[in-house]
Order: C-alpha cells, then sequence, then structure tokens
C-alpha cells in the first residue's frame, strides 16, 4: 500500500482510513512507516495522519509501545494543529496505556486542554474522559476533575456535557 499516496489525495474517507488500519493491522514495521509520516510530514499530511494512527493504537495498542515519547511531546508541543491533538486524545482516551512516567504531562496536558474554552469540543471530551480514567490510578485527582467538570459544564456543548455528566455520576 503506497501511504503517501493516499494520504495527499484531494481527501481521506472513512473506507480509506479502514483500508489503511486493516493493512498495518499488528504490524509493527507498516505502523512505523505510518508514524513516520506522522512525525515528519507537512502539517496537512500529519493532520491526515492522525486519524488512522489513533485508530490503529486503538485496535492494537502495543504498536504504540516504542512512540510513547514522540507521542507526548507532539500532545504537548504548542501550535499542534487541532486534528494532531484531537487523535493524540481519542488514542489515550479509548485505551492506549502509557507508562507511569508520562501520567504526571498527561494529567497537566489534559486539565489544561479542559479549562481552555477555546479548545476544541472533542479534545475537552477526550481530555475529560482521559482524567476520569486516571481516577482510579491517583483518587486524588477525582475532587478538582469534579470541580474543573461542575465550572464547565453551565457553558458546555453538548458533547463535552454528556461526558461531563457521567464524571459528576462517579
Amino acid at each position: 500500500m503506497e501511504l503517501k499516496a493516499i494520504l495527499s489525495g484531494a481527501s481521506l474517507t472513512k473506507e480509506q482510513v479502514a483500508a489503511i488500519v486493516t493493512w498495518i493491522g499488528a504490524g509493527q514495521q507498516r505502523f512505523d512507516e505510518l508514524f513516520g509520516i506522522f512525525t515528519t510530514g507537512s502539517n496537512r499530511m500529519v493532520q491526515r495522519t492522525a486519524w488512522p494512527l489513533s485508530y490503529c493504537v486503538i485496535q492494537h495498542p502495543s504498536l504504540i509501545q516504542s512512540h510513547y515519547k514522540t507521542i507526548i511531546q507532539l500532545l504537548t508541543a504548542p501550535g499542534q494543529p487541532a486534528a494532531v491533538k484531537r487523535n493524540i486524545l481519542r488514542l489515550l482516551d479509548q485505551g492506549a496505556v502509557f507508562p507511569k512516567k508520562f501520567h504526571g504531562q498527561i494529567i497537566d496536558f489534559c486539565f489544561k486542554t479542559l479549562e481552555d474554552p477555546k479548545e476544541p469540543i472533542a479534545a475537552r471530551a477526550f481530555s475529560m474522559g482521559i482524567l476520569s480514567r486516571f481516577t482510579d490510578t491517583y483518587p486524588e485527582i477525582h475532587p478538582e476533575l469534579k470541580t474543573v467538570v461542575e465550572l464547565i459544564l453551565p457553558n458546555a456543548s453538548p458533547g463535552v456535557k454528556s461526558r461531563a455528566l457521567k464524571i459528576l455520576k462517579q
């Protein structure tokens, strides 16, 4: 499969993303090829690569293990395109397990994202989900999460509001 050709086409469809994810499967070498495009491509290429990359990791979480440090650097780097942040947050929210040494950075980033009304809805909703998962490991963050959720709830979008209400029920 010619990944760069597909990713640089006029548009990227759901079917193309599914085909890329299927082609990569659990193959580390193929995933590394996709990850290489994700980290070195143009802004447009990086944004397009983020979508299939997140779904590959959701299906095969072990694929990301050799790239933990890079993912965290990309997530926390200022000026990242919304698509990159959204898809990294998606893979964190939907199952990727990162080593403890990265937990502090992830938690800090998610709180900042959640508290910023200028952040896209999906990024805020994924951040809430990630923080909620971390409350099992770090119960001391639960009161802060609850406070932040209560503060953003009155002006929240439907997507954020739905996640917020689930968290408040915990």
